[in-house]
């Protein structure tokens, strides 16, 4: 069997155009817009959001209802598009009496190559994830961050230029994911299309330059995380201040007209304010009128888990 012809190494783009998926009466996703480019790219929601749907529909197991998905051009079902892509789904599929070794290769020769250049690329792939030294112990036997790390060696054989991997970080301890988080940097840097699922930001806040937020199948949010985090400007906000007048700086504070909740303990005042925007600018007013010791200034709630908390609520 020979190899497929793969196209030129060039920058693949993911489009979702208007996409809309049913399962009998139920919406999957509802008029998906997205595109996404080279580097890495989150998709977010919480479990049932429409994540592992717009996954499918990516990699062409699902056909859409309505509107289409394209990746570099060519409709997610064509052959062309799947010689382009790399996929790692969110549930194990695997030969289980075979070792790690076994089923990459397996796999690799599936995809079309003779079998010494399947065994070449199955090493490769197997290096590049960090199993080269346990690749021969059965899968059945194979702890779940191990079996993760098979399953995206199997997706890193054929050169794919754009992967799809949905929850790769679950079940990974520490010093895995920052190992398959820098492979995944190092894949983005030459060129590759990258879309990351999960439902916890904080796995992938520090991995992907966009972020896109999905809720109850419709796309609410996209954009870098600074981006997402200016949406809560005109937001209630909690706010810390440090002072060593703590009580002359919170009856002052008080005074200011969005203050909604003061709270102190010890040189620490804690507040509650209706309009962020407004309040910063007041408050750095009230600082030098009253030459007051603010030594540090700390919003609560404006991280990263808060922005996708405050999306996701405002969905509904």
């Amino acid at each position: 069997m020979t190899r497929p012809a793969h196209p030129a190494a060039a920058p693949v783009e993911l489009v979702f155009d208007r996409v809309t998926k049913f399962y009998g009466p139920v919406i999957g996703v509802n008029d998906v817009t997205l595109g996404v480019g080279p580097g890495i790219t989150g998709l977010l929601g919480s479990n049932g959001a429409g994540k592992s749907t717009l996954i499918k529909l990516a990699c062409g197991r699902l056909r859409p209802t309505q509107g289409r998905v394209l990746l570099g051009g060519f409709d997610a079902r064509s052959t062309a598009a799947k010689r382009l892509l790399g996929y790692c789904p969110d549930v194990n599929s695997f030969y289980e009496e075979m070792t790690g070794r076994e089923f990459v290769e397996t796999m690799t020769r599936l995809y079309g190559y003779p079998t010494r250049e399947a065994r070449r690329r199955t090493e490769a792939a197997l290096e590049r994830v960090g199993m080269t030294d346990r690749a021969e112990r059965r899968l059945a036997g194979c702890s779940h961050g191990m079996r993760q790390r098979i399953k995206l060696a199997q997706t890193l054989t054929h050169d794919p230029r754009l992967l799809l991997l949905d929850e790769p970080l679950t079940g990974i301890d520490p010093g895995g994911r920052r190992e398959i988080n820098d492979l995944l940097r190092a894949l983005a840097d030459e060129g590759l299309t990258i879309l990351v699922s999960s439902h916890l930001l904080g796995e992938v806040e520090q991995l992907c330059g966009r972020l896109a937020v999905v809720s109850r199948g419709r796309l609410i949010a996209e954009g870098t995380l600074g981006e997402l985090r200016r949406l809560l400007n005109d937001e209630p906000l909690t706010i810390r201040v440090e002072s060593a007048e703590a009580r002359r700086l919170a009856a002052l504070v008080m005074e200011l007209p969005d203050t909604s909740q003061v709270e102190i303990r010890g040189d620490d005042v804690t507040l509650r304010t209706r309009n962020p925007q407004r309040f910063y600018v007041e408050f750095g007013a009230l600082v030098v009128r009253h030459r007051l010791d603010a030594r540090r200034l700390e919003t609560l709630d404006a991280g990263a888990e808060a922005v996708f908390g405050y999306l996701e609520r405002s969905a509904t």
